[in-house]
């Protein structure tokens, strides 16, 4: 098969495994690795190898900037404790813990590779989890604090993984020289994000090209990257700050451009979420048979590496409960002003987090950069797969089942805060009118339709979920200038809203698209 057909039946599969998983209601992402697991075993089918820059340069950018674009910097800030205890505490710990216990395994992996091997293993991936959250309606504050987890936990391994590998292959290493390293490598990441960042976002309303512009919105992420690590700074930790940074720069875009590029960057993901789980799933038999090859007697080595990633397996989930708890507990139990601001969570959702440690694409590519003359390669790389099934699809299953046998549900209703957000929004509307009928007394009958409109949406928004009324075709600039004034005055109301606290991003997300679609509603 030539390359194109390669890519043809991936992606064939891809959508194939995928109406199959919400058929199912089953996460895609477990899906797809199984999916992709059984594909492997078709006769004649050509054994797939996945090279990892393909994994590093051409998946990881776009997923983690996706990730921080749509992370709310407002639920980020006040939940910044959590998510630290876990993307740093709880990842160098696992670190810490799993190279104790491969390094008594495996005595010939060295310290610097045992570690290598924990900090491949290290950092969850929050698709599959927060996927079946988001469907089982759990609290939104342990899904904030996943993806917040997700998004930074991902540069703490990643460099960890850097300088373990380092240590390996040079032979020596220095706890103090890696430590300041650790310091600049985040700091670097973190400055680069904000420079292109901020580029991004003055070059934005530059830009009236629909289609140019949303190009670039492709291009930024990819730029981060390969611009960190260019000067070996964390390119992780530069994209995912690019990605929160980004919907403040889209803010200066029209409507038609945030609709095409919301759609443009849908595809992106689904094409490459899909292809990286289905690789999994195809990946595996090739590690299998090289372990088997550099270890020699197939019955003996066989059941030493799968007990070796049994243990490891093992340890990884172990060590993420054994850390969730206190972290969640003993702050507030020791500081009174923790406690006071932040009083203690629910065990059942302390659980539910605890559990939700599913590896995916990240412990992927770090597992399949390790250089060929690595220490134990093979093994690590077959055990790091092991652990992604496990978790991936183990943990995945049952994580729906945990869920409700312990009630974790969203108690609040997004629904009426959402109704309460375009009663208020509309009223800004209703406001700004008065001020449109002195600016423009030539166009009174318009005004006075407008008028009806928004007073009959506040009249009946607090009790009905009515889809927005199309805008009438306007004949005359003014006429599409009057609307546009009355649109801005919502978007800033909704944005004010946001702000204060009143409604979340989410909302907040939903509202603008109405009111985008309602602009180009004008338009058309």
């Amino acid at each position: 098969m030539t390359d194109i057909d390669v890519v043809l039946l991936l992606l064939t599969v891809v959508i194939a495994l995928t109406l199959i998983a919400r058929r199912l209601a089953i996460s895609a992402p477990i899906v797809l690795v199984l999916g992709g697991l059984l594909l492997s075993q078709v006769p004649g089918l050509a054994k797939f190898t996945i090279p990892p820059e393909l994994v590093f340069v051409v998946f990881l950018p776009p997923l983690l900037y996706s990730a921080g674009y749509f992370t709310s910097i407002r639920d980020f800030k006040a939940n910044l404790r959590p998510i630290v205890l876990l993307a740093f505490g709880l990842v160098l710990f696992t670190v810490a813990v799993v190279g104790v216990v491969a390094h008594a395994l495996v005595p010939t992996l060295g310290w610097a590779g045992a570690f290598a091997l924990g900090a491949i293993v290290a950092p969850p991936d929050a698709v599959a989890a927060t996927s079946i959250f988001q469907r089982l309606g759990v609290p939104r504050r342990v899904v904030t604090v996943l993806e917040g987890e997700s998004l930074m936990n991902d540069a703490t391994a990643l460099v960890a993984y850097r300088f373990a590998v380092a240590a390996a292959l040079a032979g020596s290493f220095s706890l103090l020289d890696a430590g300041a390293a650790f310091v600049v490598v985040l700091a670097g990441g973190l400055a680069v994000g904000l420079v292109i960042g901020t580029i991004a976002d003055r070059l934005v309303p530059r830009i009236s090209d629909t289609s140019v512009l949303v190009a670039i919105t492709l291009l930024v992420p990819y730029a981060m990257w390969l611009a960190a690590e260019s000067i070996g700074v964390s390119g992780v930790l530069a994209v995912v700050i690019g990605g929160l940074y980004g919907r403040h720069a889209m803010r200066h875009a029209s409507s038609d451009a945030r609709g095409v590029a919301n759609g443009a960057w849908q595809i992106l993901l689904f094409v490459l979420n899909g292809f990286v789980f289905v690789l999994i799933g195809l990946q595996l038999p090739n590690v299998v048979r090289a372990v088997i090859a550099e270890s020699g007697e197939p019955t003996e080595s066989a059941l030493r590496v799968i007990t070796i990633a049994f243990v490891v397996t093992l340890v990884v989930i172990v060590a993420r409960v054994v850390w969730v708890y206190p972290a969640s507990y003993l702050p507030r139990f020791l500081i009174p002003k923790v406690r006071a601001r932040d009083p203690y969570p629910g065990w059942r959702n302390v659980a539910v987090v605890a559990f939700s440690g599913l590896r995916g694409v990240v412990s992927l590519a770090a597992a399949l950069s390790l250089p060929l003359d690595f220490p134990e390669r093979e093994l690590i790389v077959f055990v790091t797969f092991v652990v992604i099934l496990a978790t991936l699809v183990g943990q995945g299953l049952t994580l729906p089942w945990l869920v409700r046998l312990l009630g974790v549900v969203r108690a609040d209703s997004t629904g009426h805060d959402e109704a309460h957000a375009r009663v208020l929004i509309a009223e800004a509307a209703l406001s700004r009118i008065p001020d449109l009928e002195t600016q423009w007394p030539g166009h009174k009958p318009l005004i006075d339709v407008l008028r009806a409109q928004y007073e009959h949406r506040t009249t009946h928004l607090e009790s009905e979920h009515s889809d927005e009324p199309g805008a009438a075709e306007q004949e005359t600039l003014e006429h599409a200038n009057i609307r546009r004034e009355l649109i801005d005055a919502e978007r800033r109301a909704a944005l004010d809203l946001h702000g204060r606290g009143v409604i979340s991003e989410e909302i907040l997300r939903r509202l603008e698209r109405d009111l985008d679609l309602e602009e180009l509603r004008m338009e058309a």
